[in-house]
């Protein structure tokens, strides 16, 4: 990146957003900290409805950033999912056609979005890898958004090959961290159990927890992502998306998950399962080969520090937090 650099992040107060702003605010190393030179600029839904392409300009006009690190996006749980198929679709479309193009329009040096693993195809085998995103039709439940991020990819590569321009994309696995939605009825699955057993510490009610505890999922810090968020901004040079993620070894069950929370909230309750609630997805494990041919040394925070740092930022901001 060159001496004078604009950085532009859409979606800036969101999970990620706010992880990338305390990275740069707070690691001292060369890697990752801010340089010299560096303007970071986080955008809110303040600024401007990407949806629109007028207010997509203004913003352009206004800071002429250089680099872009896309995040903006509806998002929701399930339930919404299923419900706004066509609202996810395309309202994201509309997002991103706006956000690439006026990055293409303004002569921006990189733009870095950020899409998710539930792009891949619903039939797959696993380990899932990059190579896989565009191999058959997402899961039916949340197939609008699914597609509305899988064309950030087919755009980049669009963008490149008629324009040449340096679009690329990253997908990350489960994440988590301080500023997470713990909305008890459109989390993910880590905020909204530790909002459970929270409430159940405090009200003196058992904790339980819907399905048996054995799915396993990959979870990857905010804090962590934020790093490799600056990483691929400064140094990845593909087109092609990379996964961000925690190794195939670092899988976790949803059982631990539950553990490491009742063992940060201190919780001292009845704690069980409810086993006639259903799962849902056993696994969907991600390859991170990709990521560790480039960063073979990357420290990831582990699994109970970092839910021991989410919880407690979770304390004590309750009054204030998403929720």
């Amino acid at each position: 990146m060159s001496s004078e650099s604009v950085i532009l992040v859409t979606g800036g107060s969101g999970l990620v957003g706010k992880a990338i702003s305390w990275v740069i605010e707070n690691d001292k190393s060369e890697q990752f900290g801010k340089k010299e030179g560096e303007k970071w600029i986080f955008l809110t839904s303040k600024d401007g409805d990407l949806r629109k392409l007028e207010d997509t300009k203004a913003i352009f006009e206004k800071y002429r950033p250089t680099h872009v690190i896309h995040l903006a996006a509806l998002v929701g749980g399930l339930f919404k999912n299923m419900k706004y198929k066509l609202d996810f679709l395309r309202d994201n479309m509309l997002i991103n056609d706006n956000v690439l193009f006026m990055a293409k329009e303004f002569g921006v040096k990189k733009v870095v979005s950020c899409l998710s693993t539930c792009i891949f195809p619903d039939k797959t085998s696993y380990p899932i890898d990059e190579t896989m995103v565009h191999n058959g039709p997402p899961h039916e439940s949340n197939f609008g958004y699914a597609h509305g991020k899988r064309m950030i990819d087919v755009y980049n590569r669009a963008y490149h090959d008629q324009f040449g321009c340096n679009f690329t994309s990253v997908i990350p696995t489960n994440i988590f961290g301080p500023h997470d939605n713990y909305n008890l009825e459109d989390s993910h699955v880590l905020p909204g159990l530790t909002h459970k057993c929270y409430l159940a510490k405090k009200e003196g009610k058992p904790f339980v927890v819907s399905g048996t505890g054995k799915p396993l999922r990959q979870f990857i810090y905010s804090r962590d992502l934020a790093k490799l968020f600056i990483w691929t901004l400064r140094e990845y040079k593909e087109i092609d998306p990379i996964i961000l993620s925690v190794g195939e070894e670092d899988e976790v069950s949803i059982k631990d998950v539950a553990d490491a929370i009742v063992k940060a909230i201190d919780f001292k309750g009845d704690y069980s399962f409810d086993t006639s609630r259903a799962d849902g997805q056993y696994k969907k494990t991600a390859s991170n080969a990709k990521l560790r041919k480039y960063l073979p040394d990357f420290k990831f925070t582990p699994f109970d520090v970092a839910v021991k740092e989410s919880v407690e930022w979770f304390v004590e901001n309750y009054e204030t937090c998403r929720k």
